[in-house]
Formats: C-alpha cells, sequence, structure tokens
C-alpha cells in the first residue's frame, strides 16, 4: 500500500484533548452523535427532561471513556464560556447488530472497530458559529503513541488511514489523532455505533433528504428515486453508508451525502417540528440514554461530555446559530498515488483551523464536494436565513456608513471574513444540497 506504514508492535467553508478505545466499515455514526449534542442539549433547553437528570448522569457515567490530558470541570447552569470543540466518531463494530441487516457481521470481515466517520465540531466563542470538518477515512496521517485500554501504550506510527486509530486505542486515540493533525484541542468526544444511528433517527422522525437522480446501491442495499424523501431507521442508515451510486463513488462523496444528511438534521432540530414538540424532544433524549446503556453500549461519550447539563451548556452556545454560520466542510486532501488514500493538503487546512482560533468568519470559495457528492440547489426559505436586501439597500448586517470626514469605530467596522481556499470543500446549513447519481 502506496505511503502507509505497517502497524509498529505494541510498546507499552486552540489546542485541547486526548482519549480510549473500540472496530471497521459504515461511517455514520458521527453523524447521529452532532444529533446527539445538538438534541440531547436542545431538550434539556426546553425543560423537558429536567426530572430526568439525576438518573441520566448516573447512566451516562457509567459507561464513558476518559479523554487523555483532559480536566474534568464540573458542569454549570448556563451556555458554556469559550470555544468548544466536540470529536464525534461513528464506529463500524459489529457488537450488538442484527445480523440480518448486517450480514457482513456473519462472516469474518467484521475484526476490529474502525472510525469511518470522523467529525471535529467547533463551537466558536462569542460571536457564536459552529464549523463541522469532516476527515476522510482513508487519509493517511501520523498516529500518536496512544493507550490500549490496559495500562499500556501502542507504539506511534508515522502513516496509517485515519480510520485505523480507533481500532488501536478506541476514542482516546482518534481524539489525540486529530489533535495531532489540527492542533486543535478536544474538550469533548462521542462515538456511536449502527443501531444507535437508526435508534436516533426514528426518535427524531426521520430527516429530509434530496436525490438529484435515481441512485441505487447493491452494498448498502439502498434504492431511492430522484425526488425529497424523509429516511429513517435502516434507511437512514444506508443513506449515510452509501459510496457506489453517488458521486464518484469515492468516500470524498460519501462525506458531501452525510453533510447533506446532517444540515438537513440541523434545521430540523432547530424547527419547531422538533424543539416544539416536547415528545419528540423527551423521545429523543431518552433514545440517546438507552443507547448508553445497552450492553455493549451503543453510545459511547467522554467523562466530561456525559452529563446533561454539559450537554445543555453547549447546547446552549450553539442553539441561536443562524443556518448561514453553521458550516461542513471536508478536510482538504489530494489523492495518493495508489489513488486510493488520500493525504492531507496542510496549507489549505491550516488557513481554516487559524480562522477558528482567532474566532474569523469563513467564506467557502470551494466545490460543494470533493467527490461530487452533491449539488447546491438553493437555500432554506424561512427559517433563519436572511432576506435578501432590496436593490441599492444595504443588507441587514452591513454597517451604516460614516459620515464624510468621520471615521466609524470599532462598532461600525464589518466582520472580517476569512477567504477558505479552494481545495476546502463544503456548503453552510443554509444551503439546499441533493445528492447527485454516479456518472
Amino acid at each position: 500500500m502506496t505511503g502507509v506504514q505497517q502497524p509498529a508492535p505494541r510498546a507499552g467553508r486552540e489546542t485541547v484533548a486526548r482519549h480510549a478505545r473500540e472496530t471497521r466499515h459504515p461511517l455514520i455514526r458521527a453523524l447521529s452523535v452532532v444529533g446527539v449534542v445538538v438534541a440531547v442539549l436542545a431538550t434539556s433547553i426546553a425543560g423537558v427532561a429536567a426530572y430526568t437528570v439525576w438518573d441520566t448522569v448516573s447512566a451516562l457515567e457509567d459507561s464513558s471513556v476518559e479523554l487523555v490530558g483532559n480536566e474534568v470541570l464540573p458542569p454549570s447552569i448556563g451556555e458554556i464560556e469559550g470555544g468548544v470543540n466536540v470529536l464525534l466518531v461513528g464506529s463500524d463494530s459489529c457488537e450488538g447488530q442484527d445480523i440480518s441487516l448486517f450480514p457482513r457481521c456473519a462472516n469474518n470481515d467484521a475484526e476490529g472497530e474502525r472510525n469511518d466517520v470522523t467529525m471535529l465540531v467547533h463551537i466558536s466563542d462569542e460571536p457564536r458559529r459552529v464549523t463541522v470538518v469532516s476527515f476522510p477515512r482513508d487519509m493517511i496521517v501520523p498516529i500518536p503513541s496512544c493507550p490500549d485500554g490496559e495500562g499500556g501504550q501502542y507504539s506511534a506510527m508515522s502513516a496509517q488511514p485515519l480510520n485505523a486509530s480507533y481500532m488501536y486505542g478506541g476514542l482516546p486515540c482518534t481524539a489525540l489523532t486529530i489533535e495531532e493533525l489540527t492542533g486543535e484541542e478536544i474538550h469533548f468526544a462521542a462515538a456511536i455505533r449502527w443501531t444507535g444511528v437508526i435508534d436516533m433517527s426514528d426518535a427524531i422522525g426521520g430527516v429530509d433528504v434530496c436525490v438529484a437522480g435515481d441512485i441505487s446501491d447493491v452494498h448498502t442495499g439502498l434504492s431511492l428515486t430522484e425526488g425529497e424523501h424523509t429516511l429513517q431507521g435502516v434507511q437512514a442508515l444506508q443513506f449515510l453508508r452509501i459510496r457506489h451510486g453517488i458521486g464518484d463513488g469515492s468516500d470524498l462523496g460519501r462525506i458531501s451525502n452525510q453533510q447533506q444528511f446532517m444540515s438537513s438534521m440541523v434545521r430540523k432540530l432547530k424547527s419547531d417540528a422538533v424543539l416544539g414538540d416536547p415528545q419528540t424532544l423527551l423521545r429523543f433524549a431518552t433514545t440517546a440514554v438507552d443507547l448508553t446503556r445497552q450492553d455493549p453500549p451503543q453510545l459511547v461519550l467522554s467523562s466530561d461530555l456525559a452529563n446533561p447539563m454539559r450537554m445543555v451548556q453547549i447546547a446552549m452556545a450553539a442553539k441561536d446559530v443562524p443556518f448561514e454560520d453553521i458550516v461542513f466542510v471536508q478536510y482538504p486532501t489530494e489523492y495518493d498515488a495508489d489513488f486510493v488514500h488520500v493525504l492531507p493538503v496542510r496549507d489549505a487546512a491550516d488557513v481554516l483551523f487559524a480562522a477558528l482560533r482567532e474566532n474569523q468568519a469563513v467564506t467557502l470559495t470551494g466545490e460543494a464536494s470533493q467527490g461530487y457528492g452533491v449539488e447546491v440547489r438553493g437555500e432554506v426559505e424561512g427559517g433563519e436565513t436572511a432576506e435578501p436586501a432590496p436593490e441599492g439597500e444595504a443588507g441587514a448586517e452591513e454597517p451604516d456608513a460614516a459620515p464624510e470626514g468621520e471615521t466609524g469605530g470599532e462598532a461600525a467596522a464589518p466582520t472580517e471574513r476569512v477567504e477558505l481556499p479552494s481545495q476546502i470543500a463544503g456548503t453552510t446549513a443554509a444551503e439546499v444540497t441533493c445528492t447527485r447519481p454516479e456518472s
């Protein structure tokens, strides 16, 4: 395999933490975790599940894992202070899965558990913005020395696919790997398995997606006709896993397809259909807690996230962010010589993470997808997107011009925005995207 180091033997559009252990294939769990972070929090914000808090605390803490180097702070009432980085992982473990839904789990190709979905959710300090960075599973990166979960350490490796990090050291190892790659500290982390995705999508009542043409994939069993569909349960999982039959058939196309699902899910979670429905909110929160209690757990949280009050704090920081300031991007890559794995484009990525550290708004200049997975059809109507200003008038966010001879001062200065390099593909939650059939 070009550029890939063999595993070393075990040796014994800011910057935060370290990590735990877990196993291989579909990339769908992290998406659901975004829902967990956004919706379980929304549940508490709405005051629906307050009476379950203490029982929930016990359930979550029992199944949580420690991130390396994190100082766990006691949660408090109110919006969390400062910027926050949350790592979301979707793993492909066959533990606890329905064999009839996942035939691969009945064979011997299911050894090990890998992070097939890896996302970093950055919630900025004031003014609040949300940036979700998706990392390709086949990206070749250094993996640092990680705890093996049994008191020892795995040796560092200079070149491995990113999705091997979870197999070597679970959630803590994936967190350490992303920290080393990005220079960002990870404060909180969560991982979800297949059953968790199915149950969470059911709890919210499905997610609306758009397909630009008929798609069919024998690998996942999903077939959809052109148009809009509301997906939940197994179909939602299939949609998040699908790679063959969309875009260029690569994991890069699948990432943008997942981001379409997430963007639509965020809009639904923030709508009256969820926030205005106490039963839906309570069902969503209860489902998340139940997933942590299963044996084996289908949802794993880092110990500092395994507290509903902490979740509420995070949610309060993100709840009022407008759709146009919720940005989904793909970590920039280029293909390796084998045209299977991809390599980081660090210069472009550095621009993104420097902007996040400086709390600067970003403007997307690249395509919607690195793998031609989606196309932009327009913007959401109503909701939180700003209405376009009439011709000749300044937009709502434009500052008033200072009188001639006077300076406007800091309050009048427009928000400084950073144009991301074109190598960084992505969209915002204000954009409506459709999955493109494989050409």
